[in-house]
C-alpha cells in the first residue's frame, strides 16, 4: 500500500495541537483562543481525509484548499497564543515547525494537482 505522507503528518499534527490545547486550558485556563486553535488544527487532517474520497480532481483540490486555509488559521491562533503568553517557547517552536510543514506540503500538492488538470 502506498504511503500517504500528508495523511500521516496531518494526523500527527492534530495530536500535537490537542496536546498544546489541553496544556493551555489546564495550566493557563484560557478557553476561547485555544478552542479556535483546536478546531482549526484538527480540521486540517479531517479535510485531508475527506480529500481521499473526492468525487473529482477539482473536488480533491477544493478539499485540500480548505485544509490549507485551516492550517493558515491554526498558525494565526498559535502565534496569538504564543505572543500573549499562553503557549511557551518549546511548544510554540514544535507546532510552528509542523504547521509550516503542513502549509508547504499542502501548497505543493495543490499546485501539482492543478498542473495535472491543465494538461
Amino acid at each position: 500500500m502506498k504511503r500517504n505522507v500528508i495523511k500521516e503528518k496531518s494526523f500527527s499534527f492534530a495530536l500535537d495541537v490537542i496536546y498544546v490545547y489541553k496544556k493551555v486550558i489546564f495550566e493557563k485556563k484560557e478557553f476561547v483562543m485555544s478552542k479556535q486553535f483546536l478546531r482549526s488544527g484538527t480540521s486540517v487532517g479531517a479535510n485531508v481525509r475527506e480529500s481521499e474520497y473526492a468525487q473529482s480532481k477539482a473536488d480533491f483540490i477544493h478539499k485540500l484548499s480548505i485544509a490549507l486555509k485551516e492550517a493558515n488559521e491554526t498558525e494565526y491562533w498559535l502565534d496569538l497564543l504564543h505572543c500573549s503568553g499562553y503557549v511557551g517557547n518549546d511548544d510554540f517552536k514544535n507546532v510552528k515547525e509542523k504547521v509550516t510543514e503542513q502549509l508547504k506540503l499542502l501548497t505543493s500538492i495543490i499546485n501539482s494537482s492543478k498542473k495535472i488538470i491543465n494538461y
